[in-house]
């Protein structure tokens, strides 16, 4: 008699099985089939993606490609119409964002998400909280331990603001802005790290600070990011996946993503149209 596959159900009502714990030997994350469909339109279509732990990978395309709706399907803040979202062996397709942040995944977003009118030192005090059972009570209730002192001041330096930590934030430039959200999205240790857009909106010389500060990062931290700048992005990554219309246009180390004649019409070939 065959036996019964054990499957067992968490308490976000995700399915887990043996099949899918294979998935945490090479893949931190692993993208199954995955479509966000809004009415009529689908923004995602059927798109498969692995990353490896500890890989750089890009997510390119032009506008309207879909690449930030598949971070929303990621992060939770939209939901899969379909497919699945493994993350760390186990599946995460019902989870909803507060819980993929606390088992290891952190994002940036196009649009700084601060709070101007307090200091850099605050705001990575609201981070250190919102990761915290007393992530209700704010600034108030209390001061962050020493644990949580050692995280914000590691976070801050490898983001170059240490210095600016009493600063309030809307008196610190747009470039400087970029790396505190940075910097608030390392505070939270996590194993994967989706950045939407680091540099947009940057002047030259903000971008060749922000783009040494990804570099610098350590190597076991998974990268997944977005960025128009083509050249910012393929000097940052090991891997390269090409979205077009909401589907997979093609996935490539860098070096082949320059020479190839599909990314270049449907991306490089825009750009320059619309330039």
């Amino acid at each position: 008699m065959r036996a019964r596959r054990r499957t067992r159900q968490d308490r976000f009502g995700t399915l887990t099985s043996p099949q899918a714990k294979a998935h945490s030997v090479t893949d931190l994350l692993h993208l199954e089939g995955i479509c966000v469909q809004f009415g009529g339109l689908k923004a995602v279509d059927d798109v498969t993606i692995r990353v490896p732990r500890g890989e750089r990978r890009a997510i390119i395309g032009p506008n309207g490609a879909g690449k930030t709706t598949l971070f929303n399907a990621i992060t939770g803040m939209v939901r899969a119409t379909s497919g699945r979202v493994m993350f760390d062996g186990r599946d995460v397709t019902r989870m909803p964002v507060h819980a993929r942040a606390a088992i290891g995944m952190s994002r940036t977003f196009q649009i700084t998400n601060l709070f101007p009118n307090l200091t850099v030192a605050e705001n990575m005090r609201l981070a250190l909280r919102g990761l915290s059972p007393r992530k209700f009570s704010l600034l108030g209730g209390g001061s962050l331990t020493a644990e949580e002192h050692a995280r914000a001041d590691k976070a801050l330096g490898v983001s170059r603001l240490h210095a600016r930590r009493d600063v309030v934030v809307k008196e610190m430039s747009y470039g400087e802005q970029r790396q505190l959200e940075l910097a608030m999205a390392l505070v939270a240790q996590p194993k994967l790290l989706l950045l939407d857009e680091p540099a947009a909106g940057l002047s030259p010389s903000e971008r060749v600070i922000v783009s040494d500060i990804i570099r610098a990062l350590p190597r076991d931290l998974t990268l997944v990011l977005i960025e128009h700048d083509m050249d910012l992005v393929l000097s940052l990554v090991d891997y390269v996946t090409c979205l077009n219309n909401g589907k997979m246009l093609v996935e490539a180390p860098p070096a082949e993503i320059r020479t190839n004649t599909l990314v270049q019409d449907v991306y490089l070939g825009k750009a320059r149209h619309h330039a």
